[in-house]
């Protein structure tokens, strides 16, 4: 078999011509990623505290699921605090916090019996309609 005659090809899709074969292959693991996200929900979250931060960027630079970005925003020393840009992919992993040197940030996963607990609370609050 020779590449290109049609034979053991029609496996793989032709890269788009507007886009570069890796970056569609990443556009659509990112759109997979999503959907995944969307119908689980957020796995963790994360806190930060923003005025003991120090801006020293460890929280973002070992975040697995780079849900962290350094903010615009000043704290009262000065620093660029990070800010969750991506919070619905934090896992709770707390690998922010084990960095932080001045435990200015942390991450806790979220469980079924929270997710079932707030879930509970929002039915609770649910106005009913006029009787």
């Amino acid at each position: 078999m020779r590449k290109g005659d049609g034979m053991g090809d029609s496996a793989k899709p032709e890269p788009s011509a507007t886009m570069p074969a890796g970056k569609a292959e990443a556009a659509t693991e990112a759109a997979g990623e999503e959907k995944a996200t969307a119908k689980r929900g957020p796995r963790g979250r994360v806190f930060i505290n923003e005025e003991r931060c120090k801006g020293c960027g460890l929280c973002i630079a070992f975040c697995p699921s780079q849900v962290l970005e350094r903010s615009e925003r000043f704290n009262s020393k000065g620093y660029h605090p990070p800010d969750a840009k991506r919070p619905e992919k934090c896992t709770g992993c707390d690998i922010c916090g084990y960095f932080c040197p001045d435990f200015a940030i942390y991450g806790v996963r979220i469980t079924e019996k929270a997710k079932n607990k707030e879930a509970n609370d929002k039915e609770e609050k649910k106005p009913e309609g006029p009787s």
